[in-house]
């Protein structure tokens, strides 16, 4: 299924080639997942009631419509970038009009830095596409992990197509270990074409 059709399913509008460059060379530009590596990864990795993402540089909210509608879980995107952010607000305006069965679980979009992103208690799932630099990478897992201090939980790191940096970064962090590896099919000659998870040690 191309990702135009899966938009259409969903009724939203995250294909259209708006991929401008930020203003600092700290973020990276925005390029949505696509739907069937979404669908390759989400087929090894399971979501559980409960369970609340935050996709850091969310663009204008793929992943947040597909986990909502797959898992039900509560999904929030973060978005630098007040254009996206828009789009997102739009969509999801779309994607509820269009639901055919109510679903509690809630779908949230903030327009801000990474960095500044407040980590709820609620928050223990986190997907990263290389929105931006291991430097800001590193201030938002201190972020998350300043939360885990004030509120106990188990967290979740997802990357796609991750950077050396990160995975350098967190594998030489005490804090963290890799869980589990889904290499794409299809992308055989491209060793970054994967998602790699990482947990918190206890």
């Amino acid at each position: 299924m191309e990702n135009e059709d899966y938009d259409r399913l969903l009724h939203i509008h995250t294909t259209e080639e708006l991929m401008g460059l930020h203003r600092s060379m700290m973020y990276h530009r925005y390029e949505p997942t696509p739907y069937r590596d979404l669908l390759e990864l989400f087929g090894q990795y399971e979501l559980k009631p409960g369970d609340r993402v935050v996709d850091y540089g969310c663009g204008k909210g793929r992943l947040n419509f597909f986990l909502h509608d797959r898992f039900g879980v509560d999904v929030v995107g973060v978005e630098m970038n007040e254009g996206f952010y828009q789009k997102a607000l739009e969509n999801r305006e779309s994607y509820l009009k269009n639901r055919k069965q109510a679903n509690s679980s809630v779908i949230e979009f903030q327009n801000c830095l990474a960095e500044e992103y407040k980590v709820r208690q609620s928050d223990n799932r986190f997907y990263f596409f290389n929105p931006f630099t291991v430097e800001i990478f590193r201030r938002v897992v201190d972020n998350i992990l300043e939360s885990v201090e004030q509120h106990y939980r188990n967290i979740e790191l997802i990357l796609y197509y991750p950077s050396e940096d990160y995975v350098y970064y967190l594998e030489n962090h005490s804090l963290f270990e890799w869980k589990q590896e889904v290499r794409l099919r299809g992308y055989e000659g491209n060793v970054n074409e994967r998602f790699l998870v990482y947990g918190m040690v206890y």
